[in-house]
């Protein structure tokens, strides 16, 4: 039986009388994609920016890898194993894509750079960091542009960048917000290959638009609609169901 990584439990966040997120529950597990879809304004980045810490819940609890997430500051979250992207590609464009993977890395060396015998240390001496910086470059699918700078990638290879630079903080769990976004058929089936080799070690939690992409990487779907949950269940199980084809897959198809 897969892992249980990552469990929020009737997790709710207003805004004044507006509920965003109303009463919604997820569990991610170890070599599982769980998508989480739903028109816009449905609360599904509400529901990423609550699992991250982006954001505190109204009420509701999380646990992530058995630790209770509450009150903690996003970077507290990460380092307890929580990895992210966001729908806007967020990298450092004239940093080659070695030096943006290995910056992220970096961020898990706790002795790093307080400890001033580290100061006049050359950041490419530091072994674990390059270890860790390789991996998940090769992960990523990225070892042939590794010297390349960020800028002169395509859009769908910054996708992968900002995957690897999540990866190069050995999260347990990724919630990856859009990662198909602006794709090429091409690149869109790249990023697919990507997702199926990173459920393997990983419980994925994926919000998604592009539904064939979907069907064809989720073991487990959420439907939301105006911050609530209408269905959850295997995609043949939400494929099949009356409310979600009326409230959201009806206008897609």
């Amino acid at each position: 039986m897969s892992d249980l990584l990552l469990s929020a439990q009737h997790l709710t966040k207003r805004f004044g009388g507006l509920a965003a997120v109303n009463d919604v529950s997820v569990d991610l597990f170890r070599d599982r994609i769980h998508a989480v879809i739903g028109p816009n304004g449905a609360g599904k980045s509400t529901l990423t920016n609550l699992l991250s810490g982006d954001l505190p819940p109204t009420s509701g609890q999380i646990r992530l890898n058995g630790q209770e997430t509450a009150g903690q500051a996003p970077e507290s979250i990460s380092r307890m194993g929580l990895g992210r992207s966001y729908q806007k590609t967020n990298i450092f464009l004239p940093f080659t894509v070695w030096d943006n993977v290995r910056l992220a890395a970096q961020s898990r060396e706790r002795h790093w750079p307080w400890n001033p015998l580290h100061w006049f240390s050359a950041a490419d001496r530091m072994e674990r960091v390059n270890q860790r910086c390789e991996r998940a470059i090769e992960l990523a699918g990225l070892t042939h542009r590794a010297r390349t700078v960020a800028a002169t990638i395509s859009h769908g290879e910054q996708r992968q960048l900002e995957i690897a630079m999540t990866l190069a903080t050995e999260p347990t769990v990724l919630l990856l917000d859009e990662p198909l976004a602006g794709m090429g058929q091409a690149e869109a089936e790249s990023m697919v290959a990507l997702l199926q080799r990173l459920k393997k070690d990983h419980a994925v939690m994926l919000v998604e638009h592009d539904m064939d992409a979907v069907f064809a990487l989720a073991d487990q779907l959420t439907v939301m609609v105006n911050g609530q949950v209408i269905a959850s269940g295997t995609p043949e199980q939400v494929r099949s169901d009356p409310l979600v084809q009326a409230a959201y897959l009806g206008e897609e198809h």
